[in-house]
């Protein structure tokens, strides 16, 4: 019913750009609040940013005056621009995408996952 599909990953080096870009396909469902998580091996999955469909974002601590959250409602699409990457930001980068289903129940849909490699 939602199909969220992720792209833009790749291997930068420190101190460089990289915009992920996730193309929502809801058939004719709305999706409320989406947004970024990434995870990297050994570690849990933690939120990056989230973004409303009123365009209110929320920012990681650990990526906040880096990377900027961004929604194109018309196109079902939101972007994750990357700024002074750090090794550290290597991980898996997921998009997220929920709605209120029947009966008030939350609906979560989660992509594929793509691959961000930041080199020291």
């Amino acid at each position: 019913q939602v199909q969220l599909v992720e792209s833009g990953g790749g291997l930068v080096q420190a101190g460089g750009s990289l915009r992920l870009s996730c193309a929502a396909s809801t058939r004719g469902l709305s999706i409320n609040d989406m947004g970024w998580y990434r995870q990297a091996p050994g570690k849990q999955r933690e939120l990056v940013a989230t973004i409303t469909r009123g365009a209110s974002t929320n920012y990681a601590d650990s990526v906040k005056g880096r990377f900027t959250i961004s929604r194109d409602n018309a196109k079902n699409t939101i972007y994750l621009q990357m700024n002074s990457l750090k090794p550290e930001d290597t991980a898996v980068y997921y998009c997220n995408g929920r709605r209120v289903g029947l009966y008030g129940i939350v609906e979560t849909y989660w992509g594929q996952g793509t691959q961000v490699t930041v080199s020291a």
